[in-house]
């Protein structure tokens, strides 16, 4: 009896904390656009019938709970409806989330999940550059963030003001803070100033090939270390941040495994994700100017990239800028990390064969792939619904055709009853 009743409380429980956070989202229509620019708000743009912006529903209720001591008011807008909030957003498809603030407005394109979400909101609530005044604030921040660039110095020269420039540039993918060498301490190792880290896998990586009397080259310079920089060194690779990873313009070589439905690797794919993970955290400065690594357990988007069906696991290198994919010639059981590296020399030298790429024959073929792929997949889904889906249009599609292409056989028969009328006609005249 003591069991159900906790039972049933713990159910109560669970319904009100449910109910409050989904509460904590603001229902907005089109008096949002009178509204809009003042303060910071989150929003996600749906329609009711839209089945991926169900499933984020209780993501975005989460976030709204998480949000709610802040400055940014979260709500969402229901686009069938107030149909002039999403032509004046411009809004293409549903889910889409915004984060506004001012007259500037921001698409989140990343992971749909809270903590990235959350992440994204707080990045664009505060300025492009954080300041750090105090010791003791660089504990929390590397508790809160696991990845950050930091600025060191006076806050002038150009090292500084590209810096901040770059960093209002990248403000929605990463944490940018500027200190001064006295606050910072032994936080991070600073000899002279200015100077630039960014912080990672709870190490600090200076920004040191620049030239600060040109220029043009150290703003290009720059902008191309946080973009490659932004990263963590071993990330997993999503559809949310694989588009992402393409702008570094690196090769990217990922370990391909699987995972349940609780997102956990079985031991021996485990044990191959780290073999690759052990080969950039050994050689970081061999490889780490010319390869991203990371991890997917996403079978179908790289089924997708490599136009066949990859075995598990698997080892996959992308060319960031050409779309050319290599494969290595071992079987993924064979491979070991010295083979690994053998293969990543072959791909500097243009030594290893190369797959896919951009031309037309491949567009082609990779666009055949992909909508058998959808089939195949909607078929083992749901069979009947993609025979009702697919087979009346086709069978509404056959009747067209027939009509146009054979209309001689239906005036034929048209013709034999016209025959068929004069002749009994002229036999009940003779009668």
């Amino acid at each position: 009896m003591v069991s159900l009743l906790r039972l049933i409380f713990f159910t109560f429980f669970c319904a009100f904390v449910a109910n409050t956070a989904a509460s904590r989202v603001i229902e907005l229509s089109d008096r949002f656009l009178d509204i809009y620019k003042d303060g910071h708000w989150m929003v996600m743009m749906y329609a009711p019938w839209c089945a991926h912006c169900k499933r984020l529903d209780p993501v975005w209720a989460h976030v709204a709970q998480h949000l709610y001591a802040t400055s940014i008011k979260v709500g969402r807008v229901d686009c069938t409806r107030f149909t002039n909030v999403a032509q004046n957003f411009k809004i293409r498809g549903f889910p889409t989330i915004l984060f506004l603030k001012g007259d500037q407005y921001f698409t989140y394109n990343g992971d749909r999940t809270k903590e990235e979400i959350v992440k994204f909101a707080l990045r664009l609530s505060g300025p492009p550059v954080q300041e750090i005044t105090k010791r003791q604030s660089f504990n929390t921040i590397k508790n809160q963030h696991d990845l950050y660039f930091l600025y060191v110095g006076e806050k002038f020269g150009p090292l500084w003001n590209l810096y901040h420039k770059t960093a209002d540039a990248f403000q929605p993918y990463a944490f940018f803070y500027e200190s001064h060498p006295h606050v910072v301490g032994n936080h991070a190792p600073v000899e002279n100033t200015p100077v630039i880290f960014v912080y990672k896998e709870n190490s600090h990586y200076n920004f040191t090939a620049h030239n600060e009397s040109e220029i043009e080259a150290l703003n290009e310079t720059l902008y191309t270390w946080v973009n490659a920089e932004r990263f963590p060194t071993f990330p997993k690779v999503t559809r949310g941040n694989l588009h992402q990873l393409f702008k570094t313009n690196k090769n990217l070589v990922l370990a391909v495994v699987e995972e349940n439905a609780v997102e956990d690797v079985s031991p021996d794919m485990l044990e191959f994700r780290d073999m690759v993970e052990s080969v950039i955290k050994k050689k970081r400065e061999k490889y780490h100017d010319h390869f991203q690594f990371g991890w997917v357990a996403n079978s179908e988007l790289i089924n997708s990239i490599a136009m066949t069906e990859m075995p598990l696991p698997s080892l996959i290198v992308i060319n960031t800028k050409t779309n050319h994919h290599h494969i290595p010639d071992d079987e993924p059981g064979e491979l070991t990390a010295q083979a690994i590296e053998m293969f990543l020399e072959h791909i500097r030298n243009d030594s290893a064969p190369r797959y896919g790429g951009n031309h037309i024959l491949v567009q082609i073929y990779r666009s055949w792939y992909e909508t058998k792929s959808t089939l195949m997949s909607m078929w083992k889904g749901n069979p009947i619904l993609t025979m009702v889906v697919f087979g009346l249009p086709a069978l509404f599609f056959s009747l067209i055709l027939y009509g146009i292409c054979c209309p001689d056989i239906l005036d034929a028969g048209e013709e034999e009853e016209d025959e068929e009328d004069e002749a009994e006609k002229s036999h009940m005249k003779k009668d």
